[in-house]
């Protein structure tokens, strides 16, 4: 006699999902697009598409020209780990709280869009070529950074150890590094 499909808690608000590997396979692509990676999306569409335009000293060569390998690897690195970690956070708006951290987000990716902003209008102005305008883009992101991280209470997987200050761990990490490539640049360029 054969036995009925077993019925298993997929791990998501303890739903009952039966053993069907099709329904397993939509509930993990349903959890995964509903992860806070999806709050990095206009932000990587906005460098992608607008990083051309700005200032010569931002273009490839000359902004990843001859910066020391010890501040270059681990910014990658820690660039890597900041930006693939959200995609094993959930995104909930549920509560006001939860709410509130969307808003803290957004502000701080409205102020660095505001940085590119001027950078690519004026290039040429005071602010601009000044080290705080130069940097701008480099310190604003962890405005976003930190509403970013007020998400991370846990992860979808549930085995790895996590708490919220590893993520700012990283992104203060990250934010360092990242800050002095451009600082080195800013003094190399002005």
């Amino acid at each position: 006699m054969a036995r009925p499909p077993r019925a298993t808690t997929d791990g998501v608000r303890g739903q009952v999902a039966t053993a069907s590997p099709l329904r397993a396979t939509t509930s993990v692509v349903r959890r995964y697009l509903s992860s806070c990676f999806l709050l990095l999306v206009p932000i990587l569409a906005w460098n992608l598409l607008l990083a051309s335009r700005l200032p010569p000293a931002f273009q490839g060569a000359v902004f990843w020209g001859d910066i020391p390998r010890w501040v270059s690897v681990p910014e990658n690195v820690l660039r890597l780990l900041v930006l693939v970690l959200p995609a094993l956070m959930p995104l909930e708006l549920a509560t006001r709280r939860q709410r509130v951290r969307l808003a803290v987000f957004a502000a701080g990716v409205a102020a660095y869009f505001a940085s590119w902003a001027v950078l690519i209008t004026w290039p040429s102005s005071a602010w601009s070529t000044s080290a705080a305008g130069f940097l701008a883009p480099a310190y604003t992101p962890a405005l976003w950074l930190f509403g970013l991280g007020l998400f991370a209470d846990r992860l979808f997987i549930t085995a790895l150890p996590f708490r919220r200050w590893m993520f700012f761990a990283l992104a203060a990490g990250f934010l360092a590094f990242h800050n002095l490539h451009t600082a080195i640049v800013y003094a190399r360029y002005f």
